[in-house]
């Protein structure tokens, strides 16, 4: 049996966590056992529908590098399938027409529920065989009245479900546009799906679809449901846990190996190990292995992964992500020093590429101000000489690096007897307009002689003329 597993969404709105974990485990399962992945684009949905997410989710899907061997292939261009599938369940008494108005069906629930009873559709309609006229009717599926479904779920164990817990459901509107349940079974059937992994949200649509594909004498696939994504509160993810599309974690500067590597682990594990190459995660992924229960979204530990793979990546590639984020701040860089010797200075000290460019603006910029507390305490009268004399010896410097701009300061230190912090604080303060950055001879370095001297005269006349006005 050739693996074939699917990733469905909606594309009712963008890429989220949750889809993207789902979609990275039917890629894993797929590439493990040697099968095939399919994407699906569940688009019956036309009012909510939208281009957009189409895009949203193709562009998210290409992000984390997760190829699809069938597709995108999309719902709307089936419909005259599911129409046949239809007519072949009318044909052999596994779905009927449904004439109950809105009003029937409120009144038969509100019945139900004064009873304390579960609301659901009664089956009136399953002996009916008068039209009603003036009434489009909508189709429901002929749900088996006795026996049970017991879906063998790969990560939770055997699920059974009495048949008169279940409904008859409807499996075509009015307009005669399918529903979900019917155009899911269809199109796994259709596309060989061996494997439907998901989201634990859709256990109660499983044994609806069993059933389906039982009346359509269709093969069944095998069933995995994964446990939900949690926010730090227990409760299912959402926006107002700061859950966002994966496209935003691009934009806010993860790299997309660390992001995957986070999901893998977010219910998933191979003993111990918390980072996998791409390669171990195929080698080691098992559906048997994925636990039962929620598991919590932790951005720090997100942030954490990350500088862990900022730490490793090829600087190159760092330098064009880097640039693009120092473009988005509206830095001008072209000029400054090169981006590669940037990332090498700044990779240890950032989470993500945002970080690591909200870092690097004074090595492109003049610092727009002083960090108050630093300055206050270390851009002070008593810090002038120390600044001059270094800027002399640093002027002095024939061949600019980071070795001769250490001499420099160090040999200030010597002259004037003093400590180095009381060289290298106000030194630092002055060209970087705080107490943050790489190694001070390194940022020197980087940021250039005459950009470093210029800053060094803006941090004396500073120094004067807060001196002027009392400060």
């Amino acid at each position: 049996m050739k693996i074939r597993t699917r990733f469905a969404p909606s594309p009712t709105g963008y890429l989220h966590i949750g889809g993207a974990r789902t979609a990275l485990y039917c890629w894993l399962y797929a590439r493990r056992h040697g099968g095939q992945f399919v994407l699906r684009i569940e688009d019956t949905d036309r009012e909510r529908s939208t281009e957009e997410s189409v895009q949203a989710i193709l562009d998210g899907m290409r992000w984390l590098d997760l190829p699809c061997d069938e597709g995108p292939v999309f719902q709307t261009q089936r419909f005259d399938r599911y129409r046949e599938v239809v007519r072949q369940l009318l044909d052999s008494g596994h779905a009927y027409r449904c004439y109950c108005s809105r009003e029937e069906l409120d009144e038969m629930r509100a019945a139900q529920m004064a009873r304390k009873e579960k609301p659901r559709y009664d089956g009136r309609c399953r002996r009916r065989s008068e039209p009603r006229e003036g009434v489009e009717p909508v189709i429901r599926f002929r749900n088996p009245t006795e026996g049970e479904v017991v879906i063998d779920d790969l990560c939770r164990g055997p699920i059974t479900i009495a048949n008169s817990e279940l409904d008859d459901l409807i499996i075509a509107r009015s307009d005669g546009t399918p529903t979900y349940n019917l155009t899911v079974v269809v199109d796994d059937w259709d596309m060989g799906i061996t494997h439907v992994i998901r989201g634990d949200d859709h256990i109660n649509n499983t044994p609806r679809q069993i059933n389906i594909f039982r009346a359509l004498g269709a093969p069944l696939p095998q069933f995995a449901h994964l446990p939900m994504i949690l926010g730090e509160d227990g409760k299912r993810l959402s926006k107002r846990h700061g859950a966002v599309s994966v496209m935003q974690y691009h934009e806010d500067g993860y790299l997309p190996e660390a992001l995957i590597n986070y999901l893998v682990r977010l219910g998933w594990s191979h003993g111990d190990q918390e980072i996998f190459s791409r390669e171990e995660m195929i080698e080691h992924f098992a559906l048997e292995n994925i636990g039962r229960s929620g598991s919590v979204f932790n951005p720090e530990k997100l942030a954490w992964l990350n500088q862990q793979y900022i730490k490793q990546a090829d600087g190159a590639r760092l330098a064009a992500l880097l640039g693009e984020q120092l473009d988005r701040l509206g830095v001008e860089h072209g000029d400054g020093p090169p981006l590669a010797e940037v990332v090498e200075a700044q990779r240890e000290r950032a989470q993500t590429l945002v970080e690591m460019a909200e870092q690097s603006r004074f090595f492109f910029e003049e610092p727009a101000e002083y960090d108050a507390k630093a300055a206050k305490k270390n851009l002070r009268p008593v810090a002038v000489e120390p600044l001059q004399t270094v800027r002399a010896k640093l002027a002095a410097v024939e061949d600019w690096g980071p070795q001769s701009a250490h001499a420099a300061i160090q040999s200030t230190v010597d002259e004037l007897g003093v400590g180095f912090g009381k060289v290298g604080l106000p030194l630092r303060v002055a060209t970087t307009g705080g107490l943050a950055s790489p190694g001070l001879d390194v940022t020197l370095a980087l940021i250039g002689r005459e950009r470093v001297l210029a800053r060094i005269d803006a941090a004396i006349a500073w120094i004067a003329a807060k001196s002027a006005d009392g400060g």
